[in-house]
């Protein structure tokens, strides 16, 4: 029972600790899309603009847009000139798609130790110094690109993916601990709407930031507010309920009663079981869900800037403005489709495997078909824009499908099985701005349009395979000594922890957190 200072922090608070973890959550994801995201805006003034082809030439494009905001460069010779005080750097089309993708090569290579870190010590510090690490990095991205060209940026990527690769992970398990069933797709979306957020703000400020003044300086602001963010989650987030100095005793009997996790790791969990989780069905249809997911949100959230400046020839501040009304309509529209996916299940309405189904469709087959339609607008700047609006608002119901899944199928190993499939989906991160760049040699919009039916066919299989394998029922070897060993299983036991037996182990008190 609280006491003390616990009992008059706790009466501070007027909505559920659940729901702070909610909030915290949001501007978490926020922070972490700003950091990864702010380059993608900033890449199109840190690169010498291309003269415009002459009537005649070998890469005139008779479709082209008008642009007028024409400005000529001179070829210089080295890495960058200066112009304006501001560096500009010559780099190919290729180029910008490695120094794009980059960041997902660190990404995911965290992604499983974070997850088995955040199941082994807790998510709270996991995310948080991870997070901490990238902010860093984008702080002084400037001095590094400006010492050593390309490289060095490619170079600080890599390690801004490797701290922010356990934030999935990590937020997973901390929201499996904190999320009732019945709870969950609307926390889910109130969490996983934060990425638009953050991509509101970076596309949005970035362009008011370089309108104004250098590209310089919006890696100072992303990176500074990262720092800012750290302090507040160490003080207001915890790794579950039970390691929470101030939750109230009324709402942590909730949700120990609720969270089927929280019961489960009152002990300590067995290994994680590798020989089973390599061979199931659903995992495998989630993580193609997955690279489906990742490969049209990159596309749009990566390369997206690029398509409004380099073919419908936006000024800096334009795009920065026009790039973030997809996401500010994918985060209004994520809370409507959390709401809608819990309302459906708790009256009946479908089943929550369906549920999960019938939203990844939406997600997938929505933005597939409006990016298609997008790029047969032509100059039509207006209508191109209403169409990716459009399809970033279908997007997010991904949030409420297969984004949320894996706390379905796999509550226990949330942490591991998220990086997992975050992990693996990321590569999409790495191949699509790169073949996007091979594509679109010279940005012109019949290119970008192959570009685009690329990501529709990529969005349309990778969510047939996970309709017809998709799960929204708990694995048998999550819980193996709830559920048993499957008819037909040939593979051994699963591993167990020391002194493990088939008798209900004792349990254990979770240690406060410091």
């Amino acid at each position: 029972m609280l006491t003390g200072w616990r009992l008059v922090v706790s009466k501070l608070f007027i909505i559920p600790q659940r729901y702070v973890l909610a909030i915290m959550g949001l501007l978490t994801m926020a922070n972490a899309f700003t950091l990864r995201q702010c380059l993608n805006l900033a890449i199109t003034q840190m690169v010498k603009k291309k003269a415009t082809p002459e009537v005649g030439s070998v890469n005139y494009d008779p479709d082209a847009c008008p642009d007028f905001n024409v400005v000529n460069s001179t070829t210089g010779i080295g890495d960058y000139l200066i112009d304006d005080d501001s560096v500009k750097f010559e780099w190919s089309e290729a180029t910008q798609g490695l120094i794009l993708g980059a960041f997902y090569l660190g990404y995911i290579a965290t992604h499983i130790p974070g997850g088995m870190l955040a199941e082994k010590f807790g998510g709270k510090w996991v995310v948080a110094l991870g997070l901490l690490s990238t902010a860093i990095c984008t702080f002084i991205t400037p001095y590094a690109v400006k010492t050593g060209g390309a490289v060095a940026l490619i170079i600080l990527r890599v390690i801004e993916g490797i701290g922010e690769g356990p934030t999935m992970p990590g937020l997973m398990l901390m929201i499996s601990k904190w999320a009732p069933k019945t709870e969950r797709s609307v926390i889910g979306a109130i969490v996983f709407g934060g990425s638009q957020i953050g991509n509101v703000a970076g596309s949005y400020f970035s362009g008011l930031i370089m309108h104004q003044s250098s590209w310089e300086n919006v890696f100072y602001l992303f990176g500074g507010v990262g720092i800012v963010w750290f302090a507040a989650w160490i003080i207001f987030c915890y790794s579950s309920p039970n390691t929470h100095p101030y939750i109230s005793d009324c709402e942590k009997k909730y949700l120990n009663e609720n969270v089927e996790s929280l019961s489960n790791n009152e002990v300590r969990l067995n290994p994680v079981p590798w020989r089973a989780l390599v061979r199931s069905v659903p995992l495998w249809a989630l993580i193609i869900a997955g690279i489906g997911h990742d490969w049209g949100y990159y596309t749009m959230v990566t390369d997206l800037p690029k398509y409004m400046t380099d073919v419908l020839k936006f000024d800096i501040k334009s795009t920065g403005i026009l790039s973030s009304m997809p996401y500010i309509a994918m985060w209004f529209t994520s809370v409507f489709f959390g709401f809608l996916s819990d309302f459906g299940i708790k009256r009946g309405f479908y089943s929550l495997q369906n549920a999960r189904k019938i939203f990844t469709t939406i997600a997938a087959i929505g933005p597939g078909v409006c990016i298609i339609l997008a790029s047969y607008s032509g100059c039509n700047t207006t209508l191109a824009v209403i169409w990716f609006v459009t399809a970033m608002a279908f997007m997010s119901a991904y949030y409420s499908g297969m984004k949320i899944n894996v706390l379905d199928i796999t509550p226990n190993y949330a942490g591991t099985t998220t990086a997992i499939v975050n992990g693996i989906s990321s590569i999409s991160g790495i191949v699509s701005p790169y073949l996007i760049g091979l594509l679109t040699p010279n940005s012109t919009l019949k290119q970008w349009r192959v570009a685009f039916w690329v990501c529709f066919v990529v969005l349309f299989v990778t969510n047939f395979v996970f309709v017809i394998y998709g799960k929204g029922q708990q694995e048998w070897w999550d819980d193996v000594k709830l559920n048993g060993y499957p008819a037909g299983w040939k593979h051994g036991p699963l591993p167990k922890r020391e002194n493990d037996s088939e008798s209900p182990p004792k349990k254990i008190k979770e240690k406060q957190e410091l």
